[in-house]
């Protein structure tokens, strides 16, 4: 199947993704602050430059864009041009993604990934669940947390 605009067109497109700062993460970040949690952003000193580290608690937050990162939701289709590539580069982003988790979690961190499809789209979740599922985590000392969309539900 052709695309539906033209190479340019598409080119300008996915130049203009951003891979820090975008909705779902302010959103996120806001939320929390909100609570009272203070935390550092993307910081590079950790694999991966989680999105959000708070050094008081001994956790980081990635909040991770269905499509970029694989995720198995309704938000996550395969583009249907230069399949080879797509493919790559998304097994690359999720084996990535395990590796730098793994990384974080050996260094004593404790890990929570919230998805998109959390935030947006059929299966999200009220925004004030979500604050309220990672503010839970934050204070109580869980190791892992992953918040996912409705079809999926989220868990501890």
């Amino acid at each position: 199947m052709a695309d539906i605009v033209s190479p340019k067109t598409r080119s300008r497109m996915m130049a203009g993704i951003k891979s820090g700062n975008t909705k779902p993460e302010i959103v996120i970040r806001s939320g929390l602050h909100k609570k009272g949690f203070r935390f550092r952003l993307h910081d590079r000193k950790l694999p991966g430059k989680p999105d959000l580290v708070f050094p008081r608690h001994g956790a980081v937050i990635f909040v991770n864009g269905c499509f970029w990162h694989g995720h198995d939701c309704h938000l996550f289709k395969w583009p249907k041009t230069r399949e080879d590539f797509w493919k790559n580069k998304i097994s690359s982003n999720k084996a990535r993604d395990i590796t730098n988790i793994a990384t974080i979690k050996n260094a004593g961190w404790r890990v929570a990934v919230v998805w998109e499809c959390a935030l947006k789209g059929k299966a999200r979740l009220e925004l004030d669940s979500v604050i309220d599922l990672c503010s839970f985590w934050l204070r109580n000392g869980a190791n892992e947390l992953e918040v996912r969309g409705n079809e999926s539900g989220a868990s501890i």
